[in-house]
């Protein structure tokens, strides 16, 4: 049987969002994050983290940067009992492209990352759920079947009309979102 994921973004939904998040001790964990990462890791779900990293394609930083945050964000769910199964980025902006001067297809919301993760953990996209605090972190699931939720941290505020007008569920954060996928 296929495994039942929850793809999270990072920047605003899973950690504080400064702004091209790109320094290790600049990590800080959102109020009860880590604690709603462990409920998932013990209700058996793969936690994924997909994200998008324009400020590698605008030269801010390095992917050894983004890779160093990612490592820090690992120590610090562990102090809690929590993990992430897997993470995947993308490094390009639409005003900056990949390789070649081509579009990107990983960028949210596209579904390059999130077909790569579902073949390293045989998901079923059907059982899973996104959570984000923009749109496009959420937008994935109605077109692979799944679940979609927005939070309010981040910049989820702004989003918040839009995503109702989608019918898309909005919570005030991480751990309100697992409740009502541990619920749901």
């Amino acid at each position: 049987m296929a495994n039942r994921a929850v793809f999270l973004d990072r920047d605003g939904t899973i950690v504080e969002d400064p702004g091209f998040l790109h320094e290790p001790d600049k990590v800080k964990l959102l109020p009860g994050a880590a604690a709603a990462i462990r409920r998932l890791n013990e209700a058996g779900y793969r936690v994924v983290v997909v994200t998008n990293q324009s400020g590698i394609a605008r030269g801010l930083y390095t992917v050894d940067d983004y890779e160093a945050v990612q490592k820090r964000l690992g120590e610090l769910l562990a102090t809690h009992g929590a993990r992430i199964d897997g993470a995947y980025f993308c490094p390009h902006h639409p005003q900056f492209p990949g390789p070649g001067g081509a579009s990107c297809d990983c960028r949210k919301p596209g579904l390059k990352l999130f077909r790569e993760a579902q073949a390293e953990f045989d998901i079923d996209f059907s059982r899973s759920w996104w959570v984000g605090d923009r749109l496009s972190d959420v937008q994935p699931a109605r077109l692979l079947g799944g679940e979609g939720i927005l939070v309010a941290t981040g910049e989820g505020n702004v989003h918040q009309g839009q995503a109702r007008a989608l019918d898309v569920m909005v919570v005030a954060d991480l751990a309100s979102a697992v409740q009502e996928i541990l619920t749901g």
